[in-house]
């Protein structure tokens, strides 16, 4: 692989989520416009945006309207949402909001997809079994396909219906459906339905082996010639030391997940860019093209120009 091939984003995560005093108006625009253009000064590729109804008591961004701010705000930096809870919408509804931001963006918008269950209750509080959410997810994400396709779709599943339904105009270039999720479900998902996999909290030896069996699943399903798009998302800390980039990105992961850190530790880098870049460099090896961080570094200025040299190591490096 071309180390041109990789794809370097960061996540902005809204303050709240990192247990912040939430910002609107003019002072939540003016930040959005700061950190933009550190990110396209910096030479990073995309935004990350994320995605959630009411998660842990509430919190939330609804990831297409904020996808949306974003490719409106600059032209030269493209958007991955991920992940996107597709399970928990109709795929409709999710294909018209798609290809309203995709004629704003063309080209410029990937979507990862994923099932929610870090808090259960934010399924249940949106109508949906959670005993359901794979067979809802694998048949919205055929629709999907389908719909973004521009076929005409008739269809009466367990979910959903449809008749003689299309969507109007078709994105040219396609939006990139990536699955994400670690189980073996997501993965005969990823293979079958989607662009590729998106991994998180997985060692470098397990990308390795979910990309394989991504490939496994779509050569099973007959699938030849896809471009693949597999990716991992990191939460990251940074600083001098280990102690103080551990105090950077612990108690917000704590807070947000409302579980202790040390479930998560083996799988969040953390230190300086160098070492950064030392942990990530094995899943390039392994296939992943996109890298997508939530970096914590006191500042988020600080954080996002430390993801830009963490880039400029790896691609010096590969």
């Amino acid at each position: 692989m071309s180390r041109d091939g990789v794809r370097f984003g960061v996540n902005l995560m809204p303050p709240l989520w990192a247990g912040e005093e939430p910002e609107s108006g003019p002072g939540l625009m003016a930040r959005r416009r700061r950190l933009l253009d550190r990110m396209a000064a910096s030479g990073l590729d995309h935004v990350m945006v994320g995605d959630h109804v009411v998660f842990h008591g509430g919190i939330g961004n609804d990831g297409l309207a904020d996808t949306a701010s974003v490719v409106t705000a600059r032209e030269d930096l493209d958007v991955y949402l991920a992940v996107y809870l597709l399970s928990l919408r109709h795929p409709l509804l999710v294909a018209r909001q798609l290809v309203t931001v995709a004629q704003f963006a063309p080209g410029r918008l990937s979507l990862g997809l994923g099932i929610g269950g870090d808090d259960r209750r934010e399924v249940i509080a949106c109508g949906v079994d959670p005993a359901t959410r794979g067979r809802r997810m694998n048949e919205s994400l055929g629709l999907l396909r389908r719909l973004l396709a521009g076929e005409e779709v008739s269809h009466d599943g367990e979910f959903f219906a449809l008749d003689r339904v299309a969507i109007r105009p078709v994105p040219e270039p396609g939006i990139p459906l990536v699955v994400g999720g670690r189980s073996d479900a997501a993965l005969r998902r990823a293979g079958r339905l989607g662009d590729g996999w998106l991994g998180i909290w997985t060692s470098a030896a397990r990308c390795a082996d979910a990309i394989a069996a991504v490939t496994g699943h779509a050569a099973e399903a007959g699938r030849t010639g896809v471009d693949w798009r597999h990716g991992m998302t990191f939460w990251c800390g940074f600083g001098a030391s280990d102690a103080e980039a551990r105090r950077q990105v612990a108690p917000v992961m704590e807070g947000l997940y409302r579980t202790p850190f040390d479930r998560f530790e083996s799988y969040v880098p953390r230190g300086t860019a160098a070492d950064i870049a030392e942990f990530v460099a094995p899943y390039v090896l392994a296939g992943c093209t996109t890298l997508n961080f939530i970096p914590f570094a006191g500042r988020a200025e600080a954080a996002i120009d430390a993801v830009a040299e963490v880039r400029e190591i790896l691609k010096g490096n590969l």
